[in-house]
């Protein structure tokens, strides 16, 4: 408690203000004894011509040395100012630190946020040295894990421009970063020597010399991400405790993100070769034979399904192409995994190609040995040139026989039935031997043409009948048109509405044919 008269001159003051003010005696003046806030405080309080005792009090708050106080003003009716003195400095310290984590907080959410909008392992490492650079020091650098001598360092300097680098050094040389990329814990950073960071860990926008750095491991998902390297120049003032404890909350983070981006990677890449096996082909001219196919998933967002297609090329002119086209009981992802198991047996089979019943009854032991339920109908297709013609030996295992349009637009069924593959011990099919003349084309479909739901009534199957009208007015056209062409009015007559995995393969005789080995070779030429 200080008491100051209205000239300002101190009156008294207990044993408390006199710890907070050693300078201040009776009769000194508050101006030379007293920190400038409290002086002009009193000043303002008791000026001339204030109505008293009805002043109203003011309270001002202001440091002395390095505590805060809050400082209450009592006017007294002869004009003195009685100043009551409250300690908030453990207040303003809790303000301040509680500002400061809300603070990190905000940064660490928004590390968080940004990291995971992305799974890119690239554009996570510049989210994390940019955000690094920004909020943790002046500048950082992300060092991926390496092979060899050979690591990926990602940069972000004062300027906050991210740089992407490839280097060949030895990490062991930098203190503590040897230690970071095996997910060791980090040391001090006032156990690192800043001269003894080498050139390529140092962006080159830092102006000035390195005065402070911190090396953390980046945690991954059981083995690290990476480390994070945050430097400050010797003008600024080394990393605290707190300061490096905060880095290691942001590197927790960044290191999970960096680790998913990359665990996300690997997987897609996996999937990407993966689904170049299970998708269908692109289908060509093979020998003077006109192929074409169209598939489409059942699933908006799905690539592979449960029908599938494939034409195995002959290797010379004179043999005969294999044409396969199937359907596997359900549809997604676990029928595309048998349709692909399908697919290398019949791969697998292919010297036996001539004889289709020792084939289908090859692949019907190896489908019920298996440990899955599913079955499936199939559509085998041996063709060959036959001067002008085109020859195809058809059979059906549990599929729909193939459609024939004929030049006139007559469309015919080829005589062909078969078992279910899958489901018999053992299965029994029939061929039917198919001449194409010049113009004309056998299609081979799936029920998921047939069977598509749609139309004016949302609810009308497409229908054989409908398949073959159309096919009819496709008489003359080549495969690919005729395989475009039903597959968009099947397309149209579904709308909107869900719809089972679509395949199509047409197998032409062309007006004109160039018989052409699949390399590339030319074999020969046959006109029609």
């Amino acid at each position: 408690m200080v008491v100051a008269d209205s000239t300002g001159r101190v009156v008294e003051l207990n044993t408390a203000a006199r710890f907070v003010f050693p300078d201040a005696v009776p009769g000194a003046r508050l101006g030379e004894v007293a920190p400038g806030w409290f002086a002009e405080a009193h000043r303002r309080t008791a000026a001339p011509g204030a109505v008293l005792p009805v002043v109203p009090a003011r309270t001002t708050c202001g440091t002395v040395g390095d505590r805060t106080f809050e400082a209450h003003p009592s006017v007294a009716a002869d004009g003195d100012v009685v100043w009551w003195f409250v300690d908030h400095t453990d207040r303003r310290l809790a303000e301040e630190a509680l500002a400061g984590e809300r603070r990190r907080a905000a940064v660490l959410a928004g590390a968080f946020s940004a990291l995971l909008s992305s799974l890119n392992v690239e554009r996570c490492m510049e989210v994390t040295a940019r955000m690094a650079a920004e909020h943790l020091a002046e500048a950082a650098v992300v060092v991926a894990p390496g092979r060899g001598r050979a690591h990926s360092l990602t940069y972000c300097g004062p300027d906050g421009e991210v740089v992407h680098r490839m280097v060949q050094a030895d990490v062991e040389l930098m203190p503590g970063l040897g230690e970071a990329l095996r997910g060791f814990p980090p040391v001090p950073s006032r156990w690192i020597d800043p001269a003894a960071v080498p050139d390529w860990a140092v962006p080159p926008d830092l102006t000035g010399p390195v005065g402070s750095v911190v090396v953390t491991p980046l945690p991954g998902h059981g083995v690290p991400a990476g480390a994070l390297v945050l430097l400050r120049s010797g003008a600024t003032t080394a990393f605290t405790d707190d300061e490096e404890v905060f880095a290691r909350l942001f590197a927790a983070r960044a290191g999970a993100a960096i680790s998913a981006a990359r665990m996300y990677a690997e997987q897609a890449a996996v999937t990407t070769t993966l689904m170049r096996e299970l998708l269908p082909p692109q289908l060509h001219s093979v020998n003077g034979v006109d192929f074409a196919g169209a598939y489409r998933a059942s699933g908006q967002s799905e690539r592979v399904g449960g029908d599938f297609y494939d034409v195995h090329p002959a290797a010379d002119e004179g043999q005969e192409s294999l044409v396969v086209l199937g359907d596997v009981c359900g549809k997604g992802l676990e029928a595309a995994v048998l349709t692909g198991k399908i697919r290398n047996t019949l791969q697998a089979l292919l010297p036996l190609a001539d004889d289709h019943q020792r084939l289908l009854g090859l692949l019907n032991g190896s489908l019920i040995n298996s440990h899955h339920t599913r079955f499936a109908t199939l559509a085998l297709a041996s063709v060959s040139r036959r001067g002008s013609a085109v020859r195809l030996r058809v059979t059906s295992a549990g599929h729909q026989p193939p459609l024939i349009v004929r030049a006139d637009g007559l469309v015919e069924k080829a005589a062909t039935r078969g078992s279910l593959v899958g489901v018999f011990e053992d299965i029994t099919s029939t061929t039917a031997v198919v001449e194409l003349a010049p113009g004309e084309t056998c299609l081979f479909f799936t029920d998921g043409i047939t069977e598509a739901r749609g139309g004016p009534l949302g609810d009308e199957m497409f229908g054989l009948a409908r398949l073959e009208a159309t096919f009819a007015e496709c008489a003359g056209m080549p495969a690919e048109a005729i395989v475009e062409h039903i597959q968009m009015l099947a397309t149209q007559w579904l709308g909107g509405g869900s719809h089972d995995d679509m395949a199509v393969v047409a197998v032409s005789a062309p007006h004109h044919a160039h018989l052409s080995a699949v390399d590339g070779h030319t074999r020969g030429r046959y006109t029609a």
